[in-house]
């Protein structure tokens, strides 16, 4: 990793005001093609056995719409893990319009599209662990640089060296504060090979086990640019988050 590259994920999980500016990143633009993902978690791997991994009368639950109530309304796209720093965009944003603009909280609606090569950040720690994703995709700690064998979005206070506001923005933290975050579906497909095959598990057991292993609050949708256009149509403005 860069020098320029590590200064620049340190400084984003510090989570706090003192930022002076957002992230460059941080635009309001139509979505981007993502960068090209892993076989491992590209939606389009295996599409005949993602049908297999689908329950045939699956439903989604499209309430979420409805808590986007606020005037100050973003969706964030997250493809790629890239260190959690998609997530940790979308508090940012949140902690930058209450500081700056002083909206209140019932004032600011952000949506968080965990999807593609992105997909393993709305599964647990314990799924992390198990299925050793943190080395498979070579993920490092945000603040120490160290190999990581948890969830980026997902570290402690006590666990992981991380500052308090740092935790605060975590995605069971967002979630818990009423943040809508919406996963794919179709990339979720792919988790579920994850567990079939090193479980040795038919589709249908494996993604029963995958199921219980989001994390909680997560609402799954069919795929993510479904999420992330009806957030637009409902006010949302678009970010690239990573």
């Amino acid at each position: 990793m860069s020098s320029d590259r590590r200064t620049f994920l340190q400084r984003l999980t510090l989570g706090s005001v003192a930022f002076g500016a957002l992230p460059a990143s941080l635009r309001a633009e139509q979505p981007a093609p993502a960068a090209s993902a892993p076989e491992e978690f590209n939606e389009f791997a295996g599409l005949d056995e993602q049908s297999a991994a689908q329950p045939a009368a699956q439903t989604f639950d499209v309430s979420w719409t409805q808590k986007l109530t606020g005037k100050h309304r973003a969706v964030f796209d997250v493809p790629a893990i890239v260190g959690g720093a998609g997530v940790m965009r979308a508090a940012l944003w949140v902690n930058h319009y209450k500081s700056v603009l002083k909206a209140a909280t019932s004032d600011i609606s952000p949506v968080i599209v965990i999807r593609h090569a992105g997909i393993a950040l709305l599964m647990s720690n314990a799924f992390w662990e198990e299925y050793d994703i943190g080395k498979k995709e070579k993920v490092r700690h945000p603040v120490t640089d160290k190999k990581l064998a948890r969830n980026p979005v997902l570290l402690t206070v006590e666990d992981d060296q991380i500052s308090a506001g740092s935790a605060n923005n975590a995605l069971h933290k967002q979630i818990e504060r009423g943040v809508v975050v919406l996963g794919c579906d179709m990339a979720f497909a792919q988790i579920v090979r994850i567990v079939a095959k090193q479980d040795k598990l038919p589709n249908p057991e494996a993604r029963a086990k995958a199921v219980t292993m989001i994390v909680p609050g997560v609402i799954m949708q069919p795929n993510g640019i479904f999420g992330v256009t009806l957030a637009q149509q409902n006010g949302c403005v678009y970010v690239q988050a990573t």
